[in-house]
């Protein structure tokens, strides 16, 4: 009877752990994904960069006479945070995403 247990137990045990990488794997695999989208970005212009998304939430100015332009959206009361760092040539020179997957 012990044995029966403890190989239930085990067996329960091995798919939880399966489970978990499994998800950690779909959340990379987007995360990637994300950041093949935004690379697209890179080298377009500020206006272009507009006419898709918006108007930013955010605009941060940075020391470096760059702007970082942030959107924000939630979906599952998770908020997702794309920035666009954007120099004084109205040039996409970078972006970050946080949480976007």
């Amino acid at each position: 009877m012990k044995r029966f247990l403890f190989t239930i137990l085990y067996t329960l045990f091995f798919i939880s752990l399966i489970g978990c990488q499994s998800v950690s794997k779909k959340i990379e695999d987007k995360t990637t994904k994300e950041a093949q989208e935004l690379s697209k970005w890179l080298n377009k212009t500020e206006e272009d960069l507009k006419n898709f998304y918006g108007q930013p939430d955010k605009v941060e100015f940075l020391k470096t006479r760059n702007r970082n332009y942030v959107y924000i959206n939630e979906k599952y009361k998770i908020k997702c945070e794309r920035k666009f760092e954007v120099n004084p040539r109205n040039i996409v020179v970078g972006f970050s995403s946080k949480n976007c997957f």
